[in-house]
């Protein structure tokens, strides 16, 4: 096991990696970061973007398929369903050891549905169902709309991975909804022991966001270069801190006295867009129990080899974090409307990989039903 991860763990963190593509089952990838102390594994339409559109990864499948579908949507599921099912088998074993507490996969709703409740329960339900695995997550945004499927499928036993979150305010919207979700299981006689899920806070584009705030008031003259890159890690802490109050509250002490696990914070969005920042600056410093941080191939092949582990580095200095969010404010920047703003762009930048996702299906589809159609 790497002795990063294994601290990370003892020190109450789960590492995810934010990445899939086929070649890692058969490669033994997978299996070996697993062993090395990986504990679950997030997707998103940017990442199957890029693991279907490019290479061969995913021609067998679909030249099988050529005959039989030509929906685009219903070709990406059929890949996308079946990288799921064998990340979660791969991930069966640390879930039955964890009791269900790690080895999660995440499988996301369609983006074009992020505005539409009924439809992503619909989804949701769908999609769990098509995967039939008990350690699948179905990622859910946080939009407005987004909220209250979140309640209806946690209370349709459902784990959920509540993403696109930027800010604290957000963040306690999804934290709301998953409680309310357990609330309605409880109150129905059903059990929650079972029922999992995260809530996912982009920090990264938060810093890139803010800092462009940051440098046209510097050059004209503010002298606020000290707030540079703080925005990210500032709000995590005052997350976290949220996430204490919440499910530290007697509301959720009830619930947990019935089994109800709470829903960690996941960090994501975490490798350093800038390269002067640390490469490692967004996962060092949030290090804290019942948390879960994600991170692509290159941030965790610099945590495996060189990070530094110390605990409960999301709880240091929150006074000092408080107080650069006040700093922010006072010289005219609304963190408000900058994370509702990144949550506007989320939505449309993973509807746009969707979107390319689909083209590119389609078009290796045609290709290949072409191919096949030749050889017959």
């Amino acid at each position: 096991m790497n002795a990063r991860l294994e601290a990370l763990a003892t020190a109450g963190q789960s590492i995810w990696l934010d990445n899939i593509r086929r070649s890692m089952f058969a490669s033994g990838e997978l299996r070996d970061l697993i062993s090395a102390g990986l504990r679950g594994m997030t997707s998103n339409p940017t990442i199957f973007e890029k693991a279907i559109g490019s290479g061969s990864d995913y021609d067998e499948q679909l030249a099988t398929l050529a005959g039989s579908e030509t929906d685009p949507n219903r070709l990406f599921e059929a890949l996308a369903i079946r990288d799921i099912r064998s990340a979660c088998d791969e991930f069966r074993g640390l879930y039955d050891a964890t009791v269900g507490g790690d080895g999660y996969v995440s499988l996301e709703v369609s983006p074009l549905l992020a505005h539409d409740t009924d439809g992503t329960i619909a989804a949701a339900k769908r999609l769990w169902a098509a995967v039939d695995r008990p350690n699948v997550m179905i990622k859910i945004p946080g939009t407005p709309e987004g909220v209250p499927a979140i309640t209806d499928v946690i209370a349709a036993g459902i784990n959920v991975n509540v993403t696109l979150l930027f800010s604290t305010e957000q963040y306690e919207a999804a934290a709301h909804a998953y409680i309310a979700g357990i609330e309605r299981r409880v109150q129905a006689g059903q059990p929650v022991d079972r029922v999992a899920s995260v809530a996912s806070v982009f920090v990264s584009r938060i810093d890139t966001a803010v800092d462009k705030l940051l440098d046209a008031k510097i050059a004209q003259g503010a002298d606020l270069k000290i707030l540079l890159g703080k925005a990210g890690v500032a709000g995590l802490k005052m997350t976290y801190e949220r996430f204490r109050a919440l499910f530290g509250a007697d509301r959720f002490a009830k619930l947990r006295e019935r089994g109800a696990h709470v829903q960690r914070p996941l960090w994501a969005s975490t490798s350093t867009k800038n390269p002067a920042y640390p490469e490692l600056m967004y996962v060092e410093t949030v290090v804290g129990p019942d948390t879960v941080n994600t991170l692509p191939p290159a941030t965790l092949d610099a945590l495996m080899d060189r990070g530094t582990v110390v605990p409960d580095t999301v709880e240091s200095d929150l006074p000092g974090a408080r107080a650069e969010l006040e700093h922010l404010a006072g010289a005219g920047i609304s963190l408000a409307d900058v994370t509702h703003q990144l949550q506007v762009e989320g939505v449309a930048s993973f509807a746009a990989s969707y979107d390319a996702m689909l083209a590119a299906i389609s078009a290796k589809h045609e290709q290949l039903a072409g191919a096949v159609a030749a050889k017959g």
